[in-house]
């Protein structure tokens, strides 16, 4: 027979409440703004991130393991969509000249055409089912929780909580 034991780590109805909300909106929103990019443009809401992370760096590249921090994928994970991006000519892979061991993702000029063409849809639907639906006064008080939780340490960045 099981027995009820509290729990002293067991969260407060208010910090929950907090990381339900948090965790429904992320999901809800990923959802819609995944299937609006399937829909318009046949493109996942991953491969979009990786484009439009390349499109970001300097030179159009980025080395595949900061790639993999950058869209919150694991190497594996990263090599996968990069392979599937490589096939469809978006991306393509480079060797990187002071590291043997590291290789560059490269954004394509179609690639870039691809990320260019997406964008304006990715970016309404970003407005439309976040942006539009929180007060600027919302925006900003969201910006000021969710700042200090990203900026604790990454997985292979050697930084230090701030």
């Amino acid at each position: 027979m099981r027995q009820n034991i509290p729990v002293a780590s067991e969260l407060k109805p208010a910090e929950l409440r907090a990381w339900r909300a948090f965790l429904d909106a992320q999901a809800t929103l990923l959802r819609r703004l995944e299937a609006e990019l399937v829909a318009g443009e046949g493109m996942t809401l991953a491969e979009f991130d990786v484009l439009a992370q390349l499109g970001l760096a300097s030179d159009g590249r980025l080395r595949m393991t900061e790639l993999s921090e950058r869209v919150r994928l694991s190497r594996s994970g990263i090599t996968r969509l990069v392979d599937r991006l490589v096939r469809a000519g978006l991306v393509k892979r480079g060797n990187c000249a002071t590291d043997r061991r590291g290789t560059w993702a490269i954004l394509t000029p179609a690639g870039n055409a691809r990320l260019r063409r997406a964008q304006p849809l990715h970016l309404r639907g970003v407005r439309q089912h976040f942006a539009r639906r929180l007060s600027p006064a919302q925006l900003d008080d969201l910006a000021g929780a969710l700042e200090p939780l990203a900026a604790d340490v990454r997985p292979g960045d050697g930084a230090t909580a701030r």
